[in-house]
Protein backbone atom coordinates (compact mmCIF):
# COMPACT_ATOMS: atom_id res chain seq x y z
CA UNK A 1 0.00 0.00 0.00
CA UNK A 2 1.64 3.16 -1.16
CA UNK A 3 3.05 5.52 1.77
CA UNK A 4 0.92 8.94 2.66
CA UNK A 5 3.90 11.17 1.11
CA UNK A 6 3.33 9.04 -2.37
CA UNK A 7 -0.87 9.27 -2.18
CA UNK A 8 0.40 13.19 -1.50
CA UNK A 9 2.23 13.39 -5.01
CA UNK A 10 -0.29 12.11 -6.73
CA UNK A 11 -2.54 14.65 -5.35
CA UNK A 12 -0.12 17.28 -6.38
CA UNK A 13 0.48 15.83 -9.95
CA UNK A 14 -3.33 15.63 -10.23
CA UNK A 15 -3.77 19.16 -9.35
CA UNK A 16 -0.85 20.08 -11.62
CA UNK A 17 -2.77 18.48 -14.63
CA UNK A 18 -6.01 20.41 -13.04
CA UNK A 19 -3.38 23.80 -13.43
CA UNK A 20 -2.01 22.95 -16.55
CA UNK A 21 -5.91 22.13 -18.41
CA UNK A 22 -7.14 25.64 -16.78
CA UNK A 23 -3.80 27.96 -18.05
CA UNK A 24 -4.54 26.27 -21.69
CA UNK A 25 -8.43 27.29 -20.91
CA UNK A 26 -7.50 30.62 -20.49
CA UNK A 27 -4.92 31.41 -22.29
CA UNK A 28 -4.82 34.56 -24.46
CA UNK A 29 -4.64 33.83 -28.23
CA UNK A 30 -0.91 34.82 -29.35
CA UNK A 31 0.73 33.86 -26.15
CA UNK A 32 0.17 30.55 -25.66
CA UNK A 33 -1.94 29.40 -28.37
CA UNK A 34 -0.89 29.07 -32.02
CA UNK A 35 -1.92 31.95 -34.05
CA UNK A 36 -4.65 32.20 -36.32
CA UNK A 37 -3.50 32.81 -39.89
CA UNK A 38 -3.24 35.30 -41.77
CA UNK A 39 -5.65 35.28 -43.91
CA UNK A 40 -6.18 39.53 -44.38
CA UNK A 41 -4.44 41.64 -45.86
CA UNK A 42 -3.81 45.46 -44.31
CA UNK A 43 -1.78 49.18 -44.75
CA UNK A 44 -1.59 52.23 -42.50
CA UNK A 45 -0.36 54.96 -43.31
CA UNK A 46 -0.46 58.43 -41.18
CA UNK A 47 -0.13 62.52 -41.77
CA UNK A 48 0.02 65.63 -39.90
CA UNK A 49 -2.97 67.83 -41.19
CA UNK A 50 -2.13 70.90 -38.72
CA UNK A 51 -2.70 73.84 -40.82
CA UNK A 52 0.44 75.67 -42.09
CA UNK A 53 -0.37 79.00 -40.15
CA UNK A 54 -2.99 80.72 -37.98
CA UNK A 55 -6.47 80.10 -38.80
CA UNK A 56 -9.97 80.61 -37.70
CA UNK A 57 -10.97 77.15 -35.47
CA UNK A 58 -14.15 75.50 -35.62
CA UNK A 59 -16.51 74.05 -33.14
CA UNK A 60 -17.46 77.17 -30.94
CA UNK A 61 -19.24 80.45 -32.72
CA UNK A 62 -17.67 82.50 -29.46
CA UNK A 63 -14.59 82.02 -30.45
CA UNK A 64 -13.52 85.75 -32.19
CA UNK A 65 -10.08 85.43 -33.21
CA UNK A 66 -7.66 83.24 -34.80
CA UNK A 67 -5.89 79.96 -33.70
CA UNK A 68 -2.59 81.27 -31.47
CA UNK A 69 -0.11 78.14 -31.81
CA UNK A 70 -1.05 74.09 -31.64
CA UNK A 71 -0.95 72.31 -28.35
CA UNK A 72 -0.80 68.80 -30.20
CA UNK A 73 -0.26 68.05 -33.84
CA UNK A 74 -3.82 66.45 -35.64
CA UNK A 75 -3.40 63.72 -37.70
CA UNK A 76 -5.33 62.15 -40.51
CA UNK A 77 -5.25 58.16 -40.51
CA UNK A 78 -5.61 55.59 -43.34
CA UNK A 79 -6.11 51.57 -42.79
CA UNK A 80 -6.37 49.80 -45.52
CA UNK A 81 -8.11 46.17 -44.60
CA UNK A 82 -8.14 43.68 -47.98
CA UNK A 83 -9.96 40.17 -47.73
CA UNK A 84 -8.92 37.04 -49.41
CA UNK A 85 -10.94 37.98 -52.69
CA UNK A 86 -9.66 40.91 -52.72
CA UNK A 87 -12.39 43.20 -51.73
CA UNK A 88 -11.00 46.16 -50.03
CA UNK A 89 -12.19 49.01 -47.52
CA UNK A 90 -10.05 52.06 -46.12
CA UNK A 91 -11.64 53.43 -42.91
CA UNK A 92 -10.03 57.30 -42.80
CA UNK A 93 -9.89 59.22 -39.29
CA UNK A 94 -9.27 62.55 -39.36
CA UNK A 95 -8.50 65.10 -35.95
CA UNK A 96 -11.11 67.58 -37.49
CA UNK A 97 -14.66 68.47 -36.61
CA UNK A 98 -16.24 66.84 -39.61
CA UNK A 99 -15.95 65.71 -43.07
CA UNK A 100 -17.75 68.30 -45.60
CA UNK A 101 -20.01 66.52 -47.97
CA UNK A 102 -18.07 68.52 -50.79
CA UNK A 103 -14.83 66.86 -49.57
CA UNK A 104 -16.40 62.89 -49.49
CA UNK A 105 -17.66 63.35 -53.01
CA UNK A 106 -14.30 65.10 -54.30
CA UNK A 107 -12.28 62.30 -52.53
CA UNK A 108 -14.83 59.49 -53.93
CA UNK A 109 -14.47 60.50 -57.58
CA UNK A 110 -10.45 60.69 -57.11
CA UNK A 111 -10.49 57.34 -55.28
CA UNK A 112 -12.29 55.66 -57.99
CA UNK A 113 -10.31 56.75 -60.70
CA UNK A 114 -6.98 56.74 -59.20
CA UNK A 115 -7.46 53.07 -57.08
CA UNK A 116 -10.20 51.13 -58.26
CA UNK A 117 -12.20 51.84 -55.03
CA UNK A 118 -15.71 51.85 -54.80
CA UNK A 119 -17.83 54.77 -52.75
CA UNK A 120 -18.73 52.01 -49.95
CA UNK A 121 -15.07 51.05 -49.90
CA UNK A 122 -14.01 54.09 -48.56
CA UNK A 123 -15.29 55.25 -44.79
CA UNK A 124 -14.10 58.95 -43.67
CA UNK A 125 -14.89 59.53 -40.29
CA UNK A 126 -13.67 62.44 -38.19
CA UNK A 127 -12.68 62.99 -34.24
CA UNK A 128 -14.84 66.00 -34.11
CA UNK A 129 -12.32 68.04 -31.95
CA UNK A 130 -13.76 71.41 -31.07
CA UNK A 131 -10.23 72.57 -31.44
CA UNK A 132 -9.10 71.85 -35.07
CA UNK A 133 -9.74 74.68 -38.26
CA UNK A 134 -12.79 76.08 -39.81
CA UNK A 135 -13.88 73.56 -42.98
CA UNK A 136 -17.23 75.84 -43.96
CA UNK A 137 -16.54 76.49 -47.17
CA UNK A 138 -19.71 77.04 -49.29
CA UNK A 139 -21.70 80.24 -50.14
CA UNK A 140 -24.33 80.45 -47.38
CA UNK A 141 -21.18 80.07 -44.99
CA UNK A 142 -20.09 83.83 -46.08
CA UNK A 143 -22.76 85.32 -44.45
CA UNK A 144 -21.71 83.98 -41.25
CA UNK A 145 -18.09 83.54 -41.36
CA UNK A 146 -17.25 86.66 -44.22
CA UNK A 147 -15.18 86.26 -47.58
CA UNK A 148 -11.45 86.16 -45.53
CA UNK A 149 -12.67 83.23 -43.37
CA UNK A 150 -14.41 80.99 -46.25
CA UNK A 151 -11.65 81.52 -48.46
CA UNK A 152 -9.17 80.49 -45.85
CA UNK A 153 -11.28 77.45 -45.12
CA UNK A 154 -11.54 76.71 -49.13
CA UNK A 155 -7.69 76.63 -49.14
CA UNK A 156 -7.18 74.48 -46.22
CA UNK A 157 -9.11 71.83 -47.64
CA UNK A 158 -7.16 71.83 -50.88
CA UNK A 159 -4.36 70.91 -49.01
CA UNK A 160 -6.40 68.27 -46.73
CA UNK A 161 -8.06 66.33 -49.53
CA UNK A 162 -4.13 66.12 -50.78
CA UNK A 163 -3.19 64.86 -47.64
CA UNK A 164 -5.82 62.26 -47.98
CA UNK A 165 -5.39 61.02 -51.00
CA UNK A 166 -1.78 60.61 -50.25
CA UNK A 167 -2.29 58.50 -47.19
CA UNK A 168 -5.11 56.17 -48.70
CA UNK A 169 -2.85 55.36 -51.73
CA UNK A 170 0.08 54.66 -48.74
CA UNK A 171 -1.90 52.27 -47.09
CA UNK A 172 -2.98 50.57 -49.87
CA UNK A 173 0.57 50.36 -51.01
CA UNK A 174 1.47 48.90 -47.57
CA UNK A 175 -0.81 46.18 -47.49
CA UNK A 176 0.22 43.04 -46.64
CA UNK A 177 -0.31 39.37 -45.04
CA UNK A 178 -2.30 40.25 -41.75
CA UNK A 179 -4.32 38.69 -39.35
CA UNK A 180 -7.81 41.02 -37.67
CA UNK A 181 -9.27 40.25 -33.99
CA UNK A 182 -11.73 42.37 -32.13
CA UNK A 183 -11.92 43.20 -28.57
CA UNK A 184 -13.66 45.35 -26.13
CA UNK A 185 -13.55 47.43 -23.02
CA UNK A 186 -15.45 49.94 -20.87
CA UNK A 187 -14.04 53.74 -20.32
CA UNK A 188 -16.59 55.97 -18.05
CA UNK A 189 -15.54 59.82 -18.21
CA UNK A 190 -18.42 60.19 -20.98
CA UNK A 191 -21.60 61.69 -19.37
CA UNK A 192 -25.30 62.41 -21.21
CA UNK A 193 -25.43 66.16 -21.59
CA UNK A 194 -29.13 67.03 -22.01
CA UNK A 195 -29.72 68.34 -18.45
CA UNK A 196 -33.62 69.08 -18.09
CA UNK A 197 -34.36 72.38 -15.92
CA UNK A 198 -37.59 74.96 -15.80
CA UNK A 199 -36.18 76.11 -18.60
CA UNK A 200 -36.31 72.56 -20.92
CA UNK A 201 -32.93 70.52 -22.09
CA UNK A 202 -29.89 72.51 -21.63
CA UNK A 203 -26.06 71.58 -21.84
CA UNK A 204 -25.23 70.11 -18.59
CA UNK A 205 -23.64 67.06 -17.23
CA UNK A 206 -26.53 64.69 -16.91
CA UNK A 207 -24.90 61.45 -15.13
CA UNK A 208 -28.71 59.31 -15.39
CA UNK A 209 -29.11 59.52 -19.27
CA UNK A 210 -28.25 57.42 -21.70
CA UNK A 211 -24.36 56.47 -22.60
CA UNK A 212 -22.74 54.02 -24.31
CA UNK A 213 -19.26 53.44 -22.28
CA UNK A 214 -18.28 50.64 -24.72
CA UNK A 215 -14.49 50.54 -26.19
CA UNK A 216 -14.67 48.64 -29.14
CA UNK A 217 -11.13 47.64 -30.47
CA UNK A 218 -10.01 46.56 -34.03
CA UNK A 219 -6.69 44.83 -33.60
CA UNK A 220 -4.70 44.20 -36.81
CA UNK A 221 -1.32 42.30 -36.74
CA UNK A 222 1.40 41.20 -39.67
CA UNK A 223 1.58 37.76 -40.25
CA UNK A 224 4.97 38.03 -37.81
CA UNK A 225 2.39 38.93 -34.96
CA UNK A 226 3.38 42.75 -34.85
CA UNK A 227 0.91 44.56 -33.85
CA UNK A 228 0.68 47.14 -36.58
CA UNK A 229 -2.87 48.94 -36.25
CA UNK A 230 -5.57 49.79 -33.58
CA UNK A 231 -8.96 51.08 -34.49
CA UNK A 232 -10.64 51.55 -31.52
CA UNK A 233 -13.89 53.63 -30.66
CA UNK A 234 -15.96 55.91 -27.88
CA UNK A 235 -19.01 57.69 -28.02
CA UNK A 236 -18.28 61.30 -26.44
CA UNK A 237 -18.03 64.28 -28.25
CA UNK A 238 -14.73 65.93 -28.31
CA UNK A 239 -15.22 69.07 -26.58
CA UNK A 240 -12.88 69.14 -23.45
CA UNK A 241 -10.96 72.14 -24.68
CA UNK A 242 -12.25 75.21 -25.84
CA UNK A 243 -9.08 77.34 -26.15
CA UNK A 244 -7.15 78.76 -28.99
CA UNK A 245 -4.56 75.99 -29.99
CA UNK A 246 -5.27 73.49 -32.07
CA UNK A 247 -5.47 69.97 -30.67
CA UNK A 248 -6.94 66.54 -31.09
CA UNK A 249 -8.68 66.44 -27.75
CA UNK A 250 -8.73 63.39 -25.43
CA UNK A 251 -9.23 61.57 -28.92
CA UNK A 252 -5.50 62.61 -29.55
CA UNK A 253 -4.38 62.37 -26.58
CA UNK A 254 -5.53 58.42 -26.60
CA UNK A 255 -3.87 57.55 -30.15
CA UNK A 256 -0.72 59.37 -28.93
CA UNK A 257 -0.32 57.47 -25.88
CA UNK A 258 -0.83 54.29 -27.49
CA UNK A 259 1.27 54.71 -30.15
CA UNK A 260 4.10 55.55 -27.75
CA UNK A 261 3.52 52.62 -25.92
CA UNK A 262 3.64 50.08 -29.28
CA UNK A 263 5.75 51.82 -31.18
CA UNK A 264 5.85 51.28 -34.86
CA UNK A 265 2.12 50.79 -34.72
CA UNK A 266 -1.01 52.81 -35.78
CA UNK A 267 -3.60 54.01 -34.08
CA UNK A 268 -6.77 55.18 -35.33
CA UNK A 269 -10.00 56.48 -33.44
CA UNK A 270 -12.96 55.94 -35.03
CA UNK A 271 -16.59 58.66 -33.15
CA UNK A 272 -19.23 56.66 -31.40
CA UNK A 273 -22.83 58.12 -31.88
CA UNK A 274 -21.65 60.55 -29.37
CA UNK A 275 -24.02 64.22 -30.34
CA UNK A 276 -25.35 64.32 -26.53
CA UNK A 277 -22.69 62.94 -24.41
CA UNK A 278 -19.40 65.06 -23.65
CA UNK A 279 -16.40 64.73 -21.46
CA UNK A 280 -16.36 65.58 -17.70
CA UNK A 281 -14.67 67.58 -16.44
CA UNK A 282 -14.09 69.50 -19.09
CA UNK A 283 -12.17 72.98 -19.73
CA UNK A 284 -8.54 72.34 -19.22
CA UNK A 285 -5.92 70.94 -20.80
CA UNK A 286 -4.66 68.41 -18.45
CA UNK A 287 -8.19 66.85 -18.01
CA UNK A 288 -8.02 66.23 -22.03
CA UNK A 289 -4.78 64.26 -21.48
CA UNK A 290 -6.19 62.58 -18.48
CA UNK A 291 -9.55 61.35 -20.73
CA UNK A 292 -7.49 60.46 -23.32
CA UNK A 293 -5.19 58.81 -20.64
CA UNK A 294 -8.19 56.62 -19.36
CA UNK A 295 -9.40 55.96 -23.50
CA UNK A 296 -5.80 54.22 -24.00
CA UNK A 297 -5.75 52.50 -20.84
CA UNK A 298 -9.39 50.74 -21.95
CA UNK A 299 -8.14 50.20 -25.23
CA UNK A 300 -5.26 48.32 -23.50
CA UNK A 301 -6.95 46.88 -21.18
CA UNK A 302 -9.23 45.51 -24.48
CA UNK A 303 -5.80 44.69 -26.13
CA UNK A 304 -5.04 42.04 -23.01
CA UNK A 305 -8.73 40.56 -23.08
CA UNK A 306 -9.09 37.35 -25.12
CA UNK A 307 -9.73 38.30 -28.96
CA UNK A 308 -12.23 37.27 -31.29
CA UNK A 309 -10.81 36.20 -34.49
CA UNK A 310 -12.09 38.26 -37.33
CA UNK A 311 -12.55 36.49 -40.68
CA UNK A 312 -13.90 37.19 -43.69
CA UNK A 313 -14.84 38.03 -46.44
CA UNK A 314 -15.61 41.95 -46.14
CA UNK A 315 -19.32 42.84 -47.70
CA UNK A 316 -20.05 46.44 -48.19
CA UNK A 317 -23.10 48.68 -48.24
CA UNK A 318 -23.76 52.33 -48.57
CA UNK A 319 -27.15 54.35 -50.02
CA UNK A 320 -28.79 57.38 -49.13
CA UNK A 321 -32.12 57.95 -47.39
CA UNK A 322 -34.34 60.70 -47.48
CA UNK A 323 -34.59 62.87 -44.32
CA UNK A 324 -37.58 64.99 -44.07
CA UNK A 325 -37.27 68.57 -42.60
CA UNK A 326 -40.47 70.00 -40.46
CA UNK A 327 -42.49 72.44 -41.84
CA UNK A 328 -40.07 75.33 -42.72
CA UNK A 329 -40.88 78.55 -40.99
CA UNK A 330 -42.97 81.48 -43.39
CA UNK A 331 -41.48 84.58 -44.85
CA UNK A 332 -43.31 86.59 -42.81
CA UNK A 333 -42.08 84.48 -39.47
CA UNK A 334 -38.40 84.74 -41.09
CA UNK A 335 -38.94 88.45 -41.60
CA UNK A 336 -40.31 88.87 -37.36
CA UNK A 337 -36.73 87.09 -36.96
CA UNK A 338 -35.02 89.71 -38.39
CA UNK A 339 -35.45 91.60 -35.80
CA UNK A 340 -34.35 89.23 -32.68
CA UNK A 341 -31.80 90.18 -30.45
CA UNK A 342 -29.94 86.70 -31.13
CA UNK A 343 -27.49 87.27 -33.68
CA UNK A 344 -27.73 83.51 -34.61
CA UNK A 345 -31.31 83.50 -34.77
CA UNK A 346 -30.91 86.69 -37.00
CA UNK A 347 -28.36 85.09 -39.23
CA UNK A 348 -30.13 82.15 -39.68
CA UNK A 349 -33.33 83.97 -40.85
CA UNK A 350 -31.08 85.96 -43.19
CA UNK A 351 -29.84 82.67 -44.99
CA UNK A 352 -33.25 80.97 -45.25
CA UNK A 353 -34.83 84.42 -46.31
CA UNK A 354 -32.18 84.06 -49.51
CA UNK A 355 -32.53 80.94 -49.97
CA UNK A 356 -36.23 81.60 -50.79
CA UNK A 357 -35.72 84.45 -52.59
CA UNK A 358 -33.25 82.71 -54.89
CA UNK A 359 -35.68 79.18 -55.51
CA UNK A 360 -38.71 80.14 -54.32
CA UNK A 361 -38.76 77.60 -51.48
CA UNK A 362 -36.91 76.06 -48.52
CA UNK A 363 -35.79 72.99 -48.94
CA UNK A 364 -37.38 70.07 -47.16
CA UNK A 365 -35.38 67.08 -47.05
CA UNK A 366 -31.45 66.49 -47.16
CA UNK A 367 -29.95 63.11 -48.17
CA UNK A 368 -28.48 61.30 -45.34
CA UNK A 369 -25.82 58.72 -45.99
CA UNK A 370 -25.87 55.46 -44.11
CA UNK A 371 -22.80 52.64 -44.18
CA UNK A 372 -22.59 48.98 -43.67
CA UNK A 373 -19.80 46.89 -43.61
CA UNK A 374 -19.89 43.54 -42.66
CA UNK A 375 -16.70 41.27 -41.27
CA UNK A 376 -18.28 37.50 -42.64
CA UNK A 377 -20.00 36.63 -39.78
CA UNK A 378 -18.25 38.21 -36.78
CA UNK A 379 -18.22 41.96 -37.30
CA UNK A 380 -20.76 44.57 -38.09
CA UNK A 381 -19.77 47.91 -38.62
CA UNK A 382 -22.57 51.08 -39.01
CA UNK A 383 -21.47 54.36 -39.72
CA UNK A 384 -23.93 56.58 -39.87
CA UNK A 385 -23.34 60.59 -40.86
CA UNK A 386 -24.00 63.72 -38.82
CA UNK A 387 -23.69 64.12 -34.99
CA UNK A 388 -25.65 61.29 -34.47
CA UNK A 389 -27.17 61.01 -30.56
CA UNK A 390 -26.17 57.75 -28.29
CA UNK A 391 -30.24 56.57 -28.83
CA UNK A 392 -28.59 55.20 -32.48
CA UNK A 393 -26.12 52.95 -31.18
CA UNK A 394 -28.00 51.76 -28.19
CA UNK A 395 -30.77 50.77 -30.79
CA UNK A 396 -28.83 48.98 -33.38
CA UNK A 397 -26.96 47.42 -31.05
CA UNK A 398 -30.35 45.94 -29.63
CA UNK A 399 -31.81 45.35 -32.81
CA UNK A 400 -28.81 43.90 -35.12
CA UNK A 401 -27.25 41.64 -32.02
CA UNK A 402 -28.37 38.16 -31.37
CA UNK A 403 -28.36 35.49 -28.25
CA UNK A 404 -25.76 33.38 -30.33
CA UNK A 405 -22.54 33.97 -28.37
CA UNK A 406 -20.52 33.59 -31.92
CA UNK A 407 -23.35 35.77 -33.64
CA UNK A 408 -21.83 39.26 -35.26
CA UNK A 409 -20.74 41.74 -33.04
CA UNK A 410 -22.10 45.13 -33.98
CA UNK A 411 -19.97 48.31 -33.45
CA UNK A 412 -21.60 51.92 -34.42
CA UNK A 413 -19.92 54.65 -35.23
CA UNK A 414 -21.46 58.36 -36.35
CA UNK A 415 -19.60 61.30 -37.66
CA UNK A 416 -19.07 59.62 -41.00
CA UNK A 417 -18.70 60.69 -44.37
CA UNK A 418 -20.62 63.95 -43.97
CA UNK A 419 -20.74 66.00 -40.57
CA UNK A 420 -23.59 68.13 -41.02
CA UNK A 421 -25.15 68.44 -38.31
CA UNK A 422 -27.38 66.66 -35.15
CA UNK A 423 -28.96 63.75 -35.93
CA UNK A 424 -31.08 63.48 -32.60
CA UNK A 425 -33.79 60.29 -32.23
CA UNK A 426 -37.23 61.06 -32.32
CA UNK A 427 -36.66 61.01 -27.98
CA UNK A 428 -34.55 63.87 -28.15
CA UNK A 429 -36.39 65.70 -30.66
CA UNK A 430 -39.89 65.53 -29.16
CA UNK A 431 -37.38 66.81 -26.45
CA UNK A 432 -36.41 69.69 -28.09
CA UNK A 433 -33.06 71.66 -26.56
CA UNK A 434 -29.67 72.33 -28.93
CA UNK A 435 -29.89 68.49 -30.19
CA UNK A 436 -32.86 68.32 -30.73
CA UNK A 437 -33.16 70.95 -33.23
CA UNK A 438 -31.82 73.98 -31.48
CA UNK A 439 -28.21 73.89 -32.82
CA UNK A 440 -29.80 74.15 -36.36
CA UNK A 441 -29.56 78.22 -36.38
CA UNK A 442 -26.15 77.67 -36.64
CA UNK A 443 -26.73 75.32 -40.23
CA UNK A 444 -28.13 76.70 -43.52
CA UNK A 445 -31.17 74.23 -42.78
CA UNK A 446 -34.01 75.68 -42.24
CA UNK A 447 -34.99 73.94 -38.59
CA UNK A 448 -35.30 70.23 -36.91
CA UNK A 449 -35.93 67.12 -39.00
CA UNK A 450 -39.66 65.16 -39.45
CA UNK A 451 -40.26 63.00 -36.75
CA UNK A 452 -39.90 60.36 -39.61
CA UNK A 453 -36.00 60.35 -39.55
CA UNK A 454 -35.07 57.40 -37.06
CA UNK A 455 -37.37 55.28 -38.60
CA UNK A 456 -36.00 55.83 -41.99
CA UNK A 457 -32.31 55.89 -41.04
CA UNK A 458 -32.36 52.40 -38.73
CA UNK A 459 -34.85 51.34 -41.82
CA UNK A 460 -32.11 52.03 -44.39
CA UNK A 461 -29.45 50.02 -42.02
CA UNK A 462 -31.66 46.62 -42.00
CA UNK A 463 -31.94 47.30 -45.49
CA UNK A 464 -28.14 47.33 -46.68
CA UNK A 465 -27.15 44.80 -44.09
CA UNK A 466 -30.01 42.32 -45.74
CA UNK A 467 -28.99 42.93 -48.60
CA UNK A 468 -25.55 42.15 -48.09
CA UNK A 469 -26.18 38.72 -46.53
Amino acid sequence: MPSTPHVRCRACGALAALVILLAAATAVPGQDQPAAPANWKAGVASIVITPAHSMWMAGYAARNKPSEGTAQDLFAKALAIEDADGTRLVVVTADLIGIPRGLRDSLVARVREKFGLAPEALLLNASHTHCGPELRASKASQLALGEDRVAQARAYLEVLETKLLTIIGQAIERLEPARIAYSHARCGFAMNRRLLTDRGYVIGPNPDGPVDHSVPVLRVETAGGRLNAVLFGYACHNTTLSFYEFCGDYAGFAQQYLEESHPGATALFLTGCGGDQNPYPRRALEQARQHGRALANAVEAALEARPRTIAGPLRLAQDEVVLNFAPPPSREELLKRLASSDRYERRHAERLLEELDANGRIRDEYPYLVHAVRFGNDLTLVALAGEVVVDYSLRLKRELSTADANGPIVWVSGYSNDVFGYVPSVRVLEEGGYEGGGAMRHTAFPGPFAATLEERIVGKVHELLAGSR
